[in-house]
């Protein structure tokens, strides 16, 4: 039978400091906040306290313990060790109580976006938001039988797994592109395998984007059916670009400039050297430089590939100013490796090839990613709707 608690009815919160600097505390690994991912609670770059020569007072915790982070409830940082350590005091080791909690289904339960709501709503300070202990201990919820609670917990944890495979199959392809460009071409800053060097404006044509009017956001421009592409959207682009936030009218198109579906888009502000192959016609503004392949010497997917590798020194180069940015006198001389085109077109293949299957990949994970939101809404609904199943 399911029971209303509040969750200092079912978990203790570590309390005590330890000293880092004497044994064993010295050389047990240290959890901070950083080394937590957002979501999914995944543990990397630990060190012992040792290491990182910590003096300040540290909570200990053990393989039965729910490491929540109080700082900036917001990044959802929920990690369940398997091993003794310390962590930073902005963290609560949470102990559920034998026969009352699952600490798995305690651990999807903090990610819940309720609970992370409530979290936000009840946080203190205005810079560096925080949950205390006793709004976190006050949180009330429907509390089903232990056995219940493994049972939603496997089914989730399941869930979980497959949409992180997925997730992680669409970075090896990513690693895997990246491996046949270098196996193909070499490293193009180095250029080992000793392509002839020829300006970047030379294998394609370089030019900026353009929106004149000011102020920028002038919404008689906006709202029509022509892609206006930024440097936001490149930003998390893996290679082709197939979505977009922003759109002109012809008004907007007017003052503006246009670029034909296959040009490689590059950011020159903000995140400069951010790079995507858009696949349509787009518009965009002098923040973004278009760079349309000369089709008897280059290729988009070659160009938009290699220019990734140069992308640390465009960043060098940009003059420090209130805002870093370069500008076509840094891109148009730019000297790049130019392989016969030839073998362009054989790495371009396997690049349409990888996108594809990484597009399919991506539905996939979009397909799965709303089915365990669905399940996580379910399990920790207030109002059942039948069995949780998956």
């Amino acid at each position: 039978m399911s029971e209303r608690v509040r969750l200092d009815d079912i978990i203790d919160v570590a309390s005590g400091q330890v000293d880092p600097r004497v044994a064993p505390y010295c050389d047990l690994p240290h959890v901070g906040g950083d080394n937590i991912e957002s979501g999914s609670g995944r543990l990397s770059g630990l060190r012992t306290a040792r290491e990182l020569s910590l003096i300040s007072g540290k909570y200990e915790f053990g393989p039965s313990d729910v490491l929540y982070s109080k700082i900036r409830p917001a990044l959802n940082k929920v990690a369940l060790p398997d091993f003794v350590g310390i962590c930073s005091a902005d963290i609560y080791p949470l102990r559920p109580r034998a026969n009352r909690l699952e600490r798995r289904y305690l651990a999807h339960l903090l990610r819940h976006d309720e609970f992370l709501a409530y979290a936000e709503k009840h946080s203190t300070r205005t810079n560096i938001p925080k949950i205390n202990r006793e709004a976190l201990l006050a949180y009330e919820l429907t509390l089903p039988p232990v056995g219940e609670q493994r049972r939603i917990a496997d089914i989730l944890d399941k869930a979980d797994a497959i949409r992180r495979k997925r997730k992680e199959a669409i970075t090896l392809s990513e690693e895997l592109l990246r491996s046949a460009f270098l196996e193909m071409f070499g490293d193009p800053l180095a250029n080992p395998k000793g392509w002839k060097l020829k300006p970047l404006g030379e294998v394609a044509d370089v030019n900026r984007g353009k929106f004149s009017p000011r102020p920028r956001n002038d919404p008689r421009f906006y709202g029509g059916a022509f892609p206006f592409i930024q440097t936001g959207d490149l930003r998390n682009s893996t290679g082709y670009l197939r979505i977009w936030k922003q759109t002109l009218n012809e008004q907007g198109c007017e003052v503006s400039r246009r670029f034909a579906r296959g040009t490689v888009a590059i950011a020159i502000a903000a995140n400069i050297g951010d790079t995507a192959i858009i696949d349509f016609d787009f518009y965009c503004p002098d923040s973004v430089v278009g760079i349309g392949a000369r089709s008897s010497l280059a290729t988009s997917e070659y160009l938009e590939r290699m220019l990734r590798f140069f992308q640390p020194k465009l960043l060098a180069e940009a003059p420090e100013t209130a805002q870093k940015n370069i500008n076509l006198e840094t891109l148009r001389p730019l000297l790049v490796p130019a392989p016969p085109n030839s073998v362009q077109e054989r790495f371009s293949s396997v690049y349409r090839a990888a996108y594809g299957a990484a597009a399919q990949m991506q539905d996939a994970v979009h397909e799965t990613e709303i089915l365990f939101q669905s399940l996580v809404q379910r399990a920790f609904s207030e109002k059942p709707s039948g069995e949780l199943t998956c």
